[in-house]
């Protein structure tokens, strides 16, 4: 089975679109694209290092793909994200649309149709991990059908106040687990999780408090 892994910038409020630049996705009127880029330090470069560092595919939406494709194959040499580059570019990009006809980034496949089975039977195969970069409607799929197996959650310290958000109306209640954190020279926090079973509740009442009756 391949782990499904997340990779995402989100701000406090909870916003991932266009962290990366103006006009990354300017859909729904939003002015704050590249919210990201002035945070970028040392760690956080060890750190996204060390998350693609192992052998990967990638499973990405069509904005993302078309995103990334128009950069990544530019790459120079002498440009500092090359290695990078070299990693995206011979990653097997799986992309799902229903608007695309061809995936010239090459390879890349076009998942279309039934998303939901195709992408399940993708996770029952072997292979390397599948790591899901920005995506925002692809992940709402994801985490509707229970399909993501870990979070690598970079989260910026500022609010935008509006745009598209990780967990809009896909999410289920899920349990997560922290298995690792890391905090920026800029104060980003890096945080993994990896999926953790159900939802446990509780309570804070005292053993011989009377319960409160709710009218209606």
């Amino acid at each position: 089975m391949r782990n499904i892994a997340v990779n995402t910038f989100v701000t406090l409020d909870g916003v991932m679109q266009a962290p990366g630049g103006p006009d990354e996705d300017r859909s729904g009127g939003f002015q704050w694209g590249g919210w990201s880029v002035k945070y970028w330090d040392e760690v956080m470069g060890k750190a996204i290092g060390e998350f693609m560092g192992k052998e990967i595919d990638l499973l990405l939406g069509r904005k993302t793909y078309e995103i990334f494709a128009a950069h990544w194959p530019f790459v120079k040499p002498d440009n500092p994200d090359y290695g990078t580059s070299l990693k995206l570019n011979g990653a097997r990009k799986y992309v799902v649309s229903s608007k695309l006809d061809k995936a010239e980034w090459s390879p890349s496949t076009i998942i279309t149709g039934d998303v939901v089975k195709q992408l399940g039977d993708l996770k029952q195969q072997n292979g390397p991990e599948l790591q899901v970069h920005g995506s925002g409607n692809l992940l709402q799929t994801l985490f509707k059908h229970d399909l993501v197996n870990q979070l690598h959650l970079w989260v910026f310290p500022l609010t935008v106040g509006r745009g598209k958000r990780l967990f809009a109306d896909g999410s289920i209640p899920a349990g997560f687990r922290l298995t690792d954190s890391t905090v920026s020279t800029t104060g980003v926090i890096i945080a993994t999780y990896i999926r953790g079973g159900k939802i446990e509740t509780g309570s804070f009442a005292l053993a011989d408090q009377p319960r409160a009756e709710v009218a209606g």
